[in-house]
């Protein structure tokens, strides 16, 4: 029988949980806890505890509008609060949180702080030439020590710089050059170096970042992507006609999606166009110096690819993808997985430290994470879909971590083999501890305990250096007695000979 309240009471549900998926950031629950893991010896996940605990939202209608407000008031105009549309780009300066809301053709300047974010100044527009110029679709921003601002102006076709005052220093758009063979200039993310050159990725270039010198001139290409390619199918394509090459799959090198500078001025990209099964060889994330060659640290166990293993089940298929990169100053870095809305963090050799996040809808979670940026300790992940920053900060195993790394980068080993007997107390699982313990005795010269610790975790390369260290302490400690010995096994025998012949010769003469 037809129940007129069970189908109401139906309705309004579903209208709930329409309401809820439709509204992205609202979705977000209140569970502070974080499912966070590394992988063992073996490739097997291990769950942790929390490095990071997601704590807050910042979205376009909860930050504190008033300044802007009182701006638009006295100029005669009325300022409306609006959620975020589509944001893709963030940066951080001190306190100052910058997002590209795309969407809204706008940029937020924020001051950030934890009992609430306050809104500086929104900028949607510049002026050239006398004349009101409006920004459409930034997609990313750079801000230099002294206040200059790079924007990629993505629908507009430029790259605008402009002073702490939005005063128009230069612009840069499609450079007239005969590399450049695209008919638009499509910038997406950028930065400015020490000496004032903008490094750009635009859009369906792959021959790496684009570089423009101080005066905005186009300069060259650097970090081109290596060519990867099949030997059977290029030896095979000397024997196809022009129009079966052309249908062939081409040998080209693969696109950077994202950039971002260290504390030592050196480029930190990320890249995701790679085949699935290319996903530990594609170096997802790198590390390039003034001539564009990655030098990023590759020692740990395995490669800093984001997961090790993952299931094909659902919607979500294939490795992880890279969209983004932040550096410490201990040179340790979090990149960002879109596929699973996982955040991986590497030490300044290439170990997993930790990873943690995923996708869904309560908070410390993602639908469409995009880019990410810290204040101190805090990670700052804006998400396109959610509309919305989430703010992470750290726990005390999580310090405890980065601390350790910290003493060892700057020599102070046995403070570093402290913090790490501290991350054992509250995780016996965790192997990195066992190898920063032995790293740290290794510098300090105690080769026999590093070995044991080395080789409870079955580090092979660490073990054998230490061992090679360890048999060379050896021969050099023992080096006095191995030639005592050696002398004795020359002179003693040679002295019992003289004694057996003087012997023989007295007693001939008696």
């Amino acid at each position: 029988m037809f129940n007129i309240k069970r189908f109401f009471a139906g309705a309004l549900a579903g209208l709930v949980i329409a309401s809820t998926w439709v509204s992205g950031a609202s979705t977000v629950s209140a569970d502070p806890s974080n499912y966070t893991y590394t992988y063992d010896y073996w490739n097997n996940v291990q769950n942790s505890p929390d490095a990071y605990v997601a704590n807050r939202l910042i979205t376009g209608k909860n930050i504190d509008t008033t300044a802007v407000e009182e701006e638009y008031k006295a100029a005669g105009k009325e300022y409306k609060k609006k959620d975020l549309n589509s944001p893709q780009g963030l940066y951080i300066r001190g306190n100052m949180i910058y997002i590209c809301d795309t969407g809204n053709n706008r940029i937020l300047e924020i001051e950030y702080k934890e009992e609430g974010s306050k809104l500086v100044r929104e900028i949607s527009e510049v002026t050239i030439d006398g004349e009101a110029s409006k920004l459409a679709k930034p997609y990313d921003i750079f801000v230099t020590e002294k206040g200059d601002m790079a924007i990629a102006d993505f629908d507009n076709q430029r790259i605008l710089h402009l002073d702490k005052d939005l005063n128009v220093l230069k612009i840069i758009t499609k450079p007239d050059d005969a590399t450049y063979e695209q008919e638009k200039f499509l910038p997406q993310k950028l930065v400015i170096d020490r000496a004032n050159r903008i490094y750009a990725q635009v859009k369906n270039i792959n021959r790496g970042m684009m570089e423009f010198s101080e005066q905005g001139e186009f300069t060259g290409f650097v970090g081109a992507s290596p060519v990867k390619f099949n030997m059977v199918d290029y030896v095979w394509r000397f024997f196809m006609t022009q129009k079966q090459i052309a249908q062939q799959v081409q040998f080209v090198p693969t696109e950077y999606n994202n950039v971002a500078l260290d504390h030592e001025g050196f480029m930190y990209v990320t890249l995701s166009a790679y085949k699935d099964g290319e996903y530990e060889t594609a170096k997802p994330v790198r590390r390039l110096n003034s001539m564009g060659s990655d030098i990023l640290i590759r020692n740990g166990q395995y490669e800093p690819c984001g997961d090790l293993k993952w299931s094909d089940a659902g919607a979500i298929k294939g490795p992880s993808k890279f969209t983004d990169v932040v550096t410490f100053d201990n040179d340790a870095y979090c990149c960002i997985d879109k596929t699973r809305g996982r955040i991986f963090a590497y030490d300044f050799q290439g170990n997993l430290l930790y990873a943690f996040g995923g996708l869904g809808g309560r908070l410390g979670n993602f639908q469409d994470p995009v880019a990410i940026d810290r204040i101190g300790s805090s990670l700052f992940v804006l998400d396109a879909n959610f509309c919305s920053v989430t703010v992470f900060d750290i726990t005390e195993y999580g310090q405890t971590i980065n601390n350790a790394l910290a003493e060892y980068k700057v020599g102070r080993y046995d403070k570093s083999a402290d913090y790490w007997k501290e991350v054992l107390r509250m995780n016996g699982n965790y192997e990195l501890a066992y190898i920063g313990i032995g790293r740290a005795l290794l510098r300090e010269g105690s080769y026999k305990e590093a070995m044991a610790y080395f080789k409870a975790k079955r580090d092979d390369k660490n073990y054998s250096k230490a061992y090679k260290l360890y048999r060379q302490q050896t021969v050099e400690k023992n080096a006095g007695k191995f030639v005592f010995v050696l002398i004795l096994l020359i002179v003693v025998p040679w002295f019992v000979k003289k004694i057996i012949k003087l012997r023989k010769e007295i007693k001939e003469c008696q």
